[in-house]
């Protein structure tokens, strides 16, 4: 769902408008915020610029030494260090690697945080950067390249860059800005708690607790642009498993069987009739079965049969009901057939929600920063993102941020060939700082 909305409707058409005469004395003012807004812009530029090239350069360090999740510790180290060295007080070891910088600036104001990923992923990288990853690693029983396949490494630069401007203003910043830097984005390893929600279990949202949070993702627009969704932006993902216990027969006996594979084909045609008969036809999900295993040979028919897959969904409500009739229309197929199932729904990371009334108040700040045909209205994404448990605690703003050259190529999210080009970072630096900026002095000044 994209919400729209109309700026610079004219102010005498407002019931009980005052008049020019009263608006008089309110334009020497608006005039004088002008005016300091272009100054510290030009401020933001400046330091930007600057500081750009170091910046880019952790950038190289963070990609050719990749971490998975739960274990960016030579990550968070250099995260840590460099918050430190611009004086920024520095919490490390929240929610397993996790590190929290808070910057006080030198005037009263509240509190907002700002969120960056530092995990990569287990993808063996193929690209033709001079710092590409060459790391490998024991991943789940078996050794495997890993690689930053998703732009984190993009995203810690970025944060640290702005972390670096503000520190270089900190004077002139009317309030408290909380730096989250968040392991295990992709998922914790198994068997352990990780990423978003163990980082908010351990309090990293608490003294100071922020009344906002803002993050971004690489996308695959052209840099210099960035985009987002106004109202859902990515949906809940879950993970279901589904067990159908059947008869073993003999295959060229088929009546002395309860054949599981022939339920299982019921059940991935059925489930699919959750999305077309038992939903809103405009509440958007998706139902996929994505591995079906069983038997062992080709003339016998198994016992059993073991399904996975995922589900994505924008609210709760939809969610309830898919995980309610998965679960009935697996047992009336199975029981229909003789057999019996079991169904186990994991729930994931919920909806990310950008923040309706958070958005209506910063989109004019990317507009000012990037320019109005720069900033894109997105459609909401069925992948899934687990700032939203932040975004659950406090009104949350997220967007996408261009990544690709033009007359390069980039390749997909999650592929070996994934490349985000370095020139990305300081658009980021710039868009995300302005925010920052842009959100204090408006919480601020009441405005």
């Amino acid at each position: 769902m994209l919400l729209f909305f109309a700026f610079g409707a004219s102010p005498s058409s407002a019931p009980g408008h005052p008049g020019l005469s009263a608006l008089s004395s309110v334009i020497p003012y608006a005039v004088a915020a002008g005016e300091q807004q272009d100054d510290r812009a030009a401020r933001i530029e400046a330091a930007v610029e600057k500081l750009s090239p170091a910046v880019i350069e952790m950038r190289h360090t963070i990609h050719q030494n990749p971490e998975l999740g739960n274990r960016e510790f030579e990550t968070a180290a250099l995260v840590a260090e460099h918050l430190r060295s611009l004086g920024i007080e520095v919490q490390e070891g929240v929610g397993h690697t996790g590190v929290v910088g808070v910057l006080v600036g030198g005037r009263p104001g509240p509190v907002v945080a700002v969120r960056a990923d530092m995990d990569a992923l287990p993808v063996t990288e193929d690209t033709p950067y001079p710092f590409k990853s060459t790391v490998r690693t024991m991943y789940l029983g078996q050794e495997v390249g890993v690689s930053h396949a998703c732009g984190h490494d993009i995203h810690t630069a970025v944060q640290l860059g702005v972390a670096s401007v503000l520190a270089e203003l900190r004077d002139e910043i009317p309030g408290t800005v909380k730096l989250i830097f968040q392991p295990a984005e992709e998922g914790a390893p198994p068997g352990e708690e990780g990423g978003a929600s163990l980082m908010v279990a351990e309090g990293v949202l608490e003294d100071p607790r922020p009344s906002a949070i803002f993050g971004l993702h690489t996308g695959p627009m052209e840099v210099g642009t960035v985009g987002l969704a106004v109202g859902p932006a990515y949906a809940a993902v879950d993970h279901f498993y589904i067990t159908i216990s059947g008869r073993q027969a003999h295959g060229a006996y088929p009546h002395m069987s309860v054949d599981p594979i022939v339920l299982a084909a019921q059940v991935v045609t059925a489930l699919q009739t959750i999305r077309s008969r038992n939903l809103p036809p405009l509440a958007p999900s998706v139902i996929t079965v994505g591995m079906i295993h069983g038997g062992e040979r080709f003339n016998i028919i198994p016992a059993e049969v073991r399904m996975e897959g995922t589900v994505r969904t924008y609210s709760e409500d939809v969610r309830n009901s898919v995980e309610q009739r998965m679960g009935e229309i697996v047992d009336g197929i199975a029981r229909a057939g003789g057999g019996t199932s079991e169904v186990t729904y994991d729930r994931g990371s919920p909806a990310t929600i950008n923040d309706p009334e958070l958005a209506e108040m910063m989109l004019p700040a990317l507009r000012r920063v990037l320019g109005d045909a720069n900033v894109q209205d997105h459609e909401p994404a069925t992948a899934g993102e687990d700032f939203a448990f932040f975004a659950n605690e406090v009104p949350g703003f997220y967007f996408s941020l261009g990544m690709i050259k033009p007359g390069t190529t980039s390749g997909g999210h999650h592929t070996p060939t994934f490349q985000a080009d370095d020139s990305s970072i300081p658009v980021g630096m710039r868009a995300m700082t302005s925010l920052l900026f842009d959100y204090l002095e408006a919480v601020s000044t009441g405005q």
